[in-house]
């Protein structure tokens, strides 16, 4: 990952749930230039675990010769608080003692995440932003922003999210806080806590991410006559609980996951039918045919109450994750979306 960017607001920021956090600090990535007229921004909100350097993990869609080409847009892409790449999060150093918080550190919500990057917004001045982008938790904070700002945003692209996080996620993700909480190193911070039952909650959240027919297609024994001493399958939840241990921290895996279970657009303005109302982008809402965290259904709901989304379903045997993996059909539904769009 490139070095970002840090953004460190003047002012305290107040919190959903009470309190607020001092010296927050954003860190973010930029690539290209605003043109002229200020009118080619593209932002975009990253999901659960990932990063701000876009490049580094959706090239498929934003890098050189890509859909979305730096040489043609000005994209921005910030960490969000709560992460462990560079915003203000469990592992960061706080005064006065100048040690980090780790499990002690409070809890955020999305909307404690759009209105850090809504700050980062006024200081970039964008006045206008074409489009912002995002799946999974980065949907959950796309969705929110357009609501709260929706002068600003001409376009929004939301791809495997909701208009609130389901019973189904918030249960995947306490029993993945579960693992890591009885990993008894957690409880004493550090920043080795709590790795043992981070790996455990990963590979718990990886069943989440793909399908049945993935694993069948990818993780299946090669000899079905053979007793074998370990499986293949096995194997891999191992690897990317492993994987995902040697770059990330149980602090802010559990502190994100409390942010996604917060996700609900409807509360405080009488639901989510009318607070989806609020939407002026003009929107596409894409969804994923093997996506048992995010199913379908909740994506049609974002476009049935999203005045004039247009719907489209990607057929794909990776489950959720498809929305980082199958670029090519996100590019021709952005290319149909445009056109229909421009259009109007």
């Amino acid at each position: 990952m490139s070095n970002p960017q840090t953004l460190t607001l003047a002012q305290p920021l107040p919190l959903e749930c009470g309190g607020q956090l001092d010296g927050v600090q954003i860190a973010y990535h930029t690539y290209g230039t605003l043109n002229e007229a200020g009118d080619n921004a593209i932002w975009v909100c990253h999901a659960l675990t990932a990063n701000s350097d876009v490049l580094s993990w959706w090239s498929g869609l934003f890098s050189p010769g890509a859909y979305f080409n730096p040489a043609d847009w000005f994209i921005v892409c910030a960490n969000v608080l709560g992460s462990c790449y560079g915003s203000t999060g469990p592992t960061t150093p706080v005064a006065p003692r100048n040690k980090p918080l780790y499990a002690a550190f409070p809890r955020l919500t999305v909307r404690d995440l759009v209105a850090a990057h809504e700050q980062l917004r006024q200081h970039l001045c964008l006045t206008k932003i074409h489009t912002v982008i995002g799946g999974s938790l980065g949907g959950q904070q796309a969705v929110e922003w357009a609501i709260q700002q929706p002068e600003v945003f001409d376009h929004l692209v939301l791809l495997a999210t909701n208009a609130q996080h389901s019973p189904w996620g918030i249960a995947f993700n306490e029993a993945q806080r579960l693992a890591i909480q009885a990993d008894c190193t957690y409880a004493g911070g550090g920043p080795e806590g709590g790795k043992l039952g981070l790996r455990a909650a990963r590979a718990m959240a990886l069943l989440s991410y793909r399908s049945y027919e993935a694993y069948g297609r990818t993780q299946a024994e090669p000899n079905g006559d053979e007793l074998p001493a370990f499986y293949q399958a096995s194997s891999y939840q191992q690897y990317q609980g492993d994987k995902l241990t040697a770059r990330f921290d149980a602090y802010s895996y559990v502190t994100l996951s409390h942010i996604m279970d917060s996700h609900h657009v409807g509360r405080g303005r009488g639901g989510v039918a009318a607070a989806l109302a609020r939407v002026r982008a003009r929107t596409l809402v894409l969804g994923i045919s093997s996506d048992v965290l995010f199913p379908p259904a909740e994506q049609q709901l974002l476009a049935r109450h999203i005045s004039g989304a247009m719907y489209a379903e990607m057929e794909s045997g990776y489950g959720h994750d498809g929305f980082l993996i199958e670029t090519a059909q996100i590019a021709h539904f952005l290319e149909r979306f445009y056109v229909q769009t421009f259009a109007h």
